[in-house]
């Protein structure tokens, strides 16, 4: 039981990558806040856990809105009596060529996930940092904020946003024994990649299956991610095994980048 007795929020919890994480952590001995937009999902998930002998309290949030993301914090600390680890995972993304991203989907996008990823990330480390017990924190970004490939520039620019606080957020924290990393997933099996993959399908006249053996092609080790796989490596992170790993930003994307 690698978090016995661990309290986790994780926010984007009521599908893919943050549902996985919730859903493992909980096997792993932890108590987890789940937290989502999307309230009938979450606490979906957070029954499911329930169900199986877990721990765990279902939360509405919009990270993109501060009073939002306080609220948050506030019920995971009542719940737990703290937070021992975040999952700072919510993220949203749409298909958009660099000429045709708008203001719009600019704003939305670094609304949720660089304006969310900071305010949910101090709001939560002020929290570990008053109760004097350290912490960990992992952040989700994407390989998108490695490269110049991506469906969306706002979405790159935004989880490399996600990659730099990651690096400052680990470095101011150090001293309160609070680690900070992030995970990079490359091409996923989630709805929210595989709406992409059918929409870079319908713009290039593919099929989706099409589409998909395209993505496989570019991935040396010809795997699309499982949600699973960045579940154990945040749990892992989370763990005895990350106790001296902090500031880290760490690709699975089946060999994509490498270095």
């Amino acid at each position: 039981m690698q978090l016995e007795g661990k309290s986790v929020l994780v926010t984007g919890a009521a599908r893919g990558f943050g549902r996985a994480i919730a859903e493992l952590a909980v096997e792993e001995g932890a108590r987890v806040a789940v937290s989502d937009v999307n309230l009938d999902g979450v606490e979906a998930v957070a029954q499911a856990i329930r169900d199986r002998g877990g721990e765990a309290v279902a939360i509405e949030a919009d990270v993109s809105d501060i009073a939002s993301i306080d609220a948050m914090v506030a019920v995971a600390v009542d719940a737990f009596s703290g937070i021992d680890i975040l999952a700072n995972n919510a993220g949203i993304t749409r298909l958009a060529p660099l000429l045709e991203v708008s203001e719009g989907d600019w704003d939305s996008i670094m609304g949720v996930n660089a304006k969310g990823a900071f305010f949910v990330l101090q709001r939560v480390a002020r929290e570990m940092v008053a109760r004097g017990r350290g912490g960990r924190i992992i952040n989700m970004a994407s390989v998108a904020g490695k490269t110049g490939r991506a469906s969306n520039a706002a979405y790159a620019a935004s989880k490399a946003s996600v990659i730099s606080i990651t690096y400052q957020a680990a470095s101011a924290l150090a001293g309160h024994d609070i680690n900070v990393n992030a995970i990079c997933p490359g091409a996923a099996e989630t709805e929210m990649f595989a709406g992409i993959r059918r929409q870079r399908a319908e713009a290039f006249g593919q099929t989706y299956e099409q589409n998909t053996l395209e993505t496989l092609a570019s991935v040396p080790l010809g795997r699309i991610i499982d949600p699973q796989d960045i579940a154990r490596l945040a749990v892992f992170l989370a763990g005895p095994g990350g106790y001296n790993i902090t500031g880290q930003t760490i690709n699975v994307d089946g060999g994509v980048l490498m270095g």
